[in-house]
């Protein structure tokens, strides 16, 4: 791929505290950006293009890219961030990026961009997750659900979903129910970089958008009924889909992701209670998975319209906890988990209440299922003899149940 870079001096100064999110926003600005770095030192923004810009293109990108930081610098406060657990103390005996031994033993293979497939070894890790989360829930008296990876569109813009997280949304379409045109597509259709290329009328109207999260669908359950005084605290794990362009890297930043929730539907005291009680147990598996980590304070990536009032509102009552993993081999820390509250939004917004005819409040614990399974391979290595026990044994005796008499045998991918 060719390559180009423009760098750029903003008409405002960036603060160092907004470096992180001004950088990922610029991945917006246009489709020709693959990479966009801000220098808090410099306080300048280096654009890396897939195209020699014309003059004019100069002049859009340099225009929309003091757009970018002037929504986010004017009238922006450094939040107040504050750590509620740090256990980063530990040493580490691995320190290289993970993914290029993944990537060689085919334990990670990328099948698109954003969207990846994994391995025996990868997916035994996600399974040791997700039962000692499954544990977690069911010690808390969670209910099971199952949603759809389809959301509605209509319910995403009541919650106002498109004004927040607009440039994260994935749209789901088909063929138009017209002969013609499906017969033209099956014809005449192909593919040009991954992309498919076709007659743009050839799509139907827009129906069904793909999910973001997996306590939403809960929610829109539970719209204009009476929830239990006693509460109700759910569980369920979901594929989840957010669109961050150029900032979708190996499995820190997917497209399509796996998370598992609970979820919690009642009094203010109750969903707090939840969420303290679903941190203290999970802190305890990442303890015996002997992970370093930190919880903070920490806000969401709104767009740009919205991102400082709802940033501060956030901040202000900390309402969003993250679960920050150190990725030895960078440096930088990658979020796996949040706690979040969100006071009587959803009650309030979809008409959900309690026996006293008060809004209910929600709140809901979100862990990434392969951004956790990639830091421990980055704090731990990738080859299992050096994982903890209790985790090199449950992936190998998961290995063991497929290679037994009684299961079919695996020897890896056939041959075509």
């Amino acid at each position: 791929m060719t390559s180009t870079v423009l760098s750029i001096m903003p008409d405002l100064k960036i603060p160092e505290f907004l470096t992180r999110e001004i950088g990922a926003k610029l991945a917006y600005v246009d489709d020709t950006i693959f990479d966009a770095k801000v220098s808090a030192d410099l306080g300048g923004i280096v654009l890396h293009l897939t195209e020699e810009p014309s003059k004019a293109k100069r002049e859009y990108l340099i225009e929309k890219t003091n757009l970018v930081v002037s929504s986010l610098v004017k009238g922006a406060f450094e939040p107040n961030l504050r750590v509620v657990v740090d256990k980063t103390d530990r040493e580490f005996s691995y320190c290289e990026d993970p993914m290029n031994t993944l990537t060689e033993t085919r334990e990670v293979v990328i099948e698109g961009h954003g969207y990846y497939v994994l391995g025996p070894i990868m997916s035994g890790l996600l399974e040791y997750f997700e039962e000692k989360y499954h544990a977690v829930a069911v010690e808390l008296g969670a209910r099971p659900y199952r949603f759809p990876a389809l959301i509605s569109p209509a319910y995403l813009e009541k919650v106002k979903y498109f004004s927040n997280f607009p440039h994260s949304l994935s749209f789901v379409t088909h063929l138009r129910e017209d002969l013609d045109v499906i017969r033209e597509f099956s014809e005449d259709a192909r593919t040009d970089n991954g992309r498919i290329k076709a007659k743009n009328d050839a799509f139907a109207d827009i129906q069904a958008m793909l999910s973001p999260t997996v306590c939403h669908h809960l929610y829109m359950s539970l719209a204009d009924s009476t929830v239990p005084a006693d509460g109700v605290i759910a569980t369920a794990t979901g594929n989840c889909f957010r669109y961050e362009s150029s900032n979708m890297a190996s499995l820190e930043r997917l497209w399509n992701f796996t998370m598992r929730e609970i979820i919690f539907v009642g009094t203010e005291d109750f969903v707090k209670d939840g969420l303290d009680r679903a941190q203290e147990r999970m802190n305890a598996i990442l303890d015996e998975m002997d992970l370093a980590y930190r919880i903070e304070t920490a806000n969401d990536p709104f767009f740009i319209g919205s991102y400082r009032d709802q940033a501060a509102y956030q901040s202000a009552f900390e309402l969003k906890l993250e679960v920050r993993l150190p990725l030895p081999y960078s440096g930088d820390t990658l979020a796996v988990a949040s706690y979040n509250r969100h006071r009587d939004f959803f009650g309030r917004t979809l008409d959900i209440q309690m026996p006293d005819g008060s809004y209910s409040e929600t709140g809901c614990v979100g862990f990434g299922c392969e951004r956790l399974a990639f830091a421990f391979v980055a704090q731990h290595g990738p080859d299992s003899a050096n994982w903890p026990q209790a985790v090199r044994e449950h992936v190998e005796d998961g290995a063991a149940r497929w290679h037994s008499p009684s299961s079919p045998s695996f020897d890896g991918p056939p041959n075509f």
